[in-house]
């Protein structure tokens, strides 16, 4: 099996960040560190990658983008339009699929590092603040906070909370629920939940783990329903909204007459192909061009002016309402 950057930093006992800087000779590094690597590349008999190589401290025109589960509809639109706007500006993109797993997440990160991407966007956060502090590539989060150093792009999502919460008044619902996934209180989304009860602060918001296996989530949504016979339901993603739609639909119940629902991400999937559900709209496109102008300008030594950039919501109406 040929050897890997990854096996070399292991035999060593150095990170894989220090091996791409022993090969590249970038920044300051004691010798008996060099030695270290030298002497675990020659036993592995490890070839250094001929593009790190090459690159002598020039650009890679490398992106890495980090993500949480690239299976989800709407981090895939997302990713699309991140790639396709890092395309037309000449970079490539490296795309990591986290999977909330914070070991996996610490290997991206290394891995990007090692490979000398010029930035990184990421949507992840099961990891510390030191270790987002430690790269030093330009970071740009969406929706997370990953570090107080790195400025956050997400959609208004207070507002969301507050406008499906009043929609859901205005079509006459009286027993309205929230469902959203992990309690993600250091995170931007809070903010949906946040927004949904400054308008309804009696209402009950239930937190249904993303972890938890489709089976499992679906007999929790379904108990919901039989215990609490709301008549209007938020969902603070579109995909467990469609899950409700089903469920309701096998409790004989008739949307929107018996049940009201709305869901949130308004991704392009749903509004082509489920235009029946209602949905809090992010404006996907306008966030990826957002978040790869901000990355481009720390790229090339300017940093951002702020810390938080939020960008407004709409509503994308459905029959489900």
């Amino acid at each position: 099996m040929v050897a890997k950057l990854t096996d070399v930093a292991a035999l060593a006992g150095v990170s894989p960040t220090t091996v791409s800087r022993v090969i590249n000779q970038k920044g300051y590094l004691s010798q008996k560190t060099i030695d270290k690597v030298n002497q675990a590349m020659r036993e592995l008999g490890y070839r250094p990658n001929n593009l790190a190589r090459g690159l002598q401290g020039k650009s890679a025109k490398l992106i890495g983008l980090i993500f949480p589960n690239i299976s989800n509809v709407f981090y895939a639109e997302l990713i699309e339009c991140l790639e396709k706007e890092l395309f037309k500006q000449g970079y490539k993109t490296i795309i990591c699929n986290s999977e909330q797993d914070s070991a996996k997440e610490k290997e991206y990160l290394e891995m990007l590092e090692a490979n000398q991407v010029d930035g990184i966007i990421s949507s992840s956060h099961n990891l510390g603040i030191s270790d987002y502090d430690r790269v030093t590539a330009p970071i740009i989060s969406f929706d997370r906070n990953l570090s107080p150093k790195i400025p956050v792009v997400s959609s208004d999502n207070f507002s969301g909370g507050v406008l499906a919460a009043q929609t859901l008044l205005k079509s006459g619902c009286q027993q309205i629920i929230m469902i959203t996934g992990n309690d993600d209180s250091d995170s931007p989304t809070i903010r949906r939940r946040t927004g949904f009860s400054s308008v309804l602060p009696q209402a009950t918001c239930v937190n249904i783990s993303s972890d938890f296996s489709p089976t499992r989530k679906k007999m929790e949504i379904k108990s919901l329903i039989e215990t609490l016979k709301p008549d209007g339901i938020f969902a603070s993603d579109d995909m467990t909204a469609l899950l409700i739609m089903k469920i309701a639909e096998e409790l004989g119940l008739h949307i929107p007459e018996q049940l009201k629902i709305i869901g949130y991400d308004g991704t392009h999937f749903v509004e082509h192909y489920v235009p029946n559900l209602a949905s809090i709209k992010q404006p996907i496109s306008d966030i990826a061009k957002l978040m790869v102008e901000l990355l481009l300008q720390e790229i090339q030594g300017n940093p951002a002016t702020s810390l938080e950039y939020t960008l407004p919501i709409s509503l994308l109406p459905g029959k489900s309402i």
